[in-house]
């Protein structure tokens, strides 16, 4: 498939920069350095590939929680995000298919009950969760009797599952066990409640735009630059998703 750069430039840059929304919120896609301030991760990688792939400059902006990337989309502060994909934002954004997929699981106590993520969805259970991370809208769908304890952010929730002696801290597997080898008393669950499947977003009415992130991150996927980004991140263990379709691009 071709493209007329100037037509996907002028559709997804509009002013003359990529804006580039960063969801710090899942250390699996994208990190800040603590010394130097300085983003880097998967998000990083990918965004700043296709800046240079257009020709354009990739401008960053960090987030500390999707739910706050996705409010952003309201004030047209952004071209391009790295989200989950869900059903809620799907009716604003267009996704590209997935490219990661990250297991959504609990952290709970070390002498609590619960061996499952299915355990945990009893009347007078407590979990808590980012305010609008993907598992927070899949969970909001999805439990019939736990209650949800909103955090500002992930890191937050954390934080309220301990202050408040909540049953659960839901969350992406791979921080929360690092949370839980370096705090004791806690432990994560082997299941997961979900998949959480990271795609490259872009505002709903963009379409040509869309069309030309999906052909990208086909290839980026296929030639191994996500699988290569996300080790040199120190996240090798994140499943990259490999496209379906076998169509030449």
């Amino acid at each position: 498939m071709s493209f007329d750069l100037a037509v996907v430039r002028a559709e997804l840059a509009p002013e003359g920069e990529l804006r580039v929304a960063i969801n710090l919120g899942n250390p699996v896609l994208a990190q800040r350095d603590e010394t130097t301030g300085n983003l880097g991760g998967v998000s990083v990688a990918l965004a700043n590939a296709l800046a240079s792939e257009l020709g354009i400059v990739a401008k960053l902006t960090p987030y500390d929680a999707a739910g706050k990337v996705f409010a952003a989309l309201e004030d047209g502060l952004w071209d391009l995000a790295f989200l989950a994909i869900e059903p809620v934002r799907a009716e604003k954004i267009a996704f590209s298919t997935p490219y990661v997929s990250i297991d959504g699981t609990y952290l709970v106590r070390i002498d609590s009950p619960f061996q499952s993520a299915c355990d945990l969805d009893e009347q007078g259970h407590r979990i808590s969760v980012g305010r609008g991370a993907a598992y927070d809208l899949y969970l909001s769908r999805t439990l019939e009797h736990a209650q949800l304890v909103r955090g500002e952010t992930s890191a937050s929730a954390v934080g309220l599952f301990l202050e408040q002696d909540l049953e659960a801290a839901a969350g992406v597997r791979q921080p929360l066990e690092r949370f839980a080898r370096a705090t004791p008393g806690v432990r994560v669950l082997v299941d997961n409640f979900t998949e959480i499947r990271q795609a490259i977003a872009v505002p709903k009415a963009r379409k040509i735009a869309a069309e030309y992130v999906e052909n990208f991150i086909s290839r980026l996927v296929r030639d191994g630059f996500v699988a290569q980004a996300l080790a040199e991140s120190g996240q090798s263990d994140a499943r990259v998703v490999l496209p379906v379709s076998t169509t030449p691009i």
